[in-house]
């Protein structure tokens, strides 16, 4: 019997300095997609979609983050597995502010159908020095749906470091969860990343991005041949797909539209890639290259 599970990727928009509206309108959609496709396993949100954030912060605010974050679990998450509960599905809300011990994450939260957070992931790569102060995680996520299959999950920037996303294929990922938040010009160079994180690791890559001032939508699914299945517009919408895990496997047996059998051969190789065994470059290869700051007009 194929291991056939059926995903959403929620694209929407938030309703800006208003959490409790911004839950609502979640909660509404949830609902919705329940009713009207009684198939969907898992509902799949935008990085960043679940905000804290109940007044107006303004840039000078040295202390916003503190004003736009959270435990995890806490408050905020409680209500969502709340949703997932009543729904019966699986919810990976995007992600979150979190706060912990004065620190700042970008977090995610898979939640089961009983309304439990099954695992939680911080983005390893936040997007320096524009999310500057924010701290990165150090745990790569996979989770099981028992019966069905492995899921890694990652977030946003984290897709522009390939190390990730074959980790997590290397953990046993055959689908691969991608909350972002892309509202400039290199949503178009995303989709193609998109494309060759799935064709790397032989798997399903779901991009799921937002819309309005902080997201430019363009929300994709690729199958694991690398052959898109959906791409969004840069409306309010939803992706919903039937996937079969099975066509993992297939893929990883007999190769990339039955050619390349990459990740066996990887397996096989016996290269042990020295260059990552201390986490550091050949010496001297970047030393041209300038710290990680703000680049500033020159007066």
């Amino acid at each position: 019997m194929s291991r056939l599970f059926g995903i959403a990727g929620v694209q929407m928009s938030v309703v800006h300095w208003d959490a409790d509206a911004t839950f609502a309108k979640m909660s509404d959609l949830i609902l919705n997609i329940r009713k009207q496709f009684p198939w969907i396993d898992m509902l799949v949100f935008h990085e960043l979609v679940v905000p804290a954030l109940v007044q107006f912060v303004t840039p000078d605010d040295k202390d916003w983050w503190k004003k736009n974050s959270g435990p995890v679990p806490g408050p905020q998450t409680d209500r969502l597995c709340d949703v997932a509960r009543k729904v019966n599905r699986w919810v990976i809300p995007g992600s979150m502010w979190e706060i912990e011990e004065d620190k700042m994450y970008n977090t995610s939260v898979v939640i089961s159908p009983d309304g439990d957070i099954a695992a939680k992931y911080r983005k390893m790569f936040p997007w320096y020095p524009y999310e500057a102060g924010t701290e990165a995680g150090d745990q790569f996520c996979v989770f099981d749906v028992p019966n069905m299959g492995c899921f890694g999950l990652c977030i946003c920037y984290d897709m522009w470091f390939p190390e990730v996303a074959r980790t997590l294929a290397w953990m046993g990922a055959e689908v691969i969860l991608q909350p972002t938040l892309t509202p400039t010009s290199d949503r178009p160079i995303e989709l193609v990343m998109a494309r060759a994180n799935a064709l790397f690791n032989q798997c399903y890559f779901f991009s799921i991005n937002g819309i309005g001032d902080w997201g430019g939508g363009r929300s994709t699914i690729i199958d694991p041949d690398g052959r898109v299945l959906q791409e969004a517009g840069t409306n309010q919408t939803f992706l919903t797909e039937m996937i079969d895990l099975d066509h993992t496997t297939r893929t990883r047996e007999y190769g990339t539209l039955g050619l390349g059998q990459t990740l066996k051969q990887l397996r096989d190789s016996g290269h042990k890639f020295p260059i990552y065994g201390d986490q550091g470059v050949v010496p001297g290869k970047f030393s041209q290259l300038g710290e990680l700051k703000f680049h500033q007009n020159k007066e």
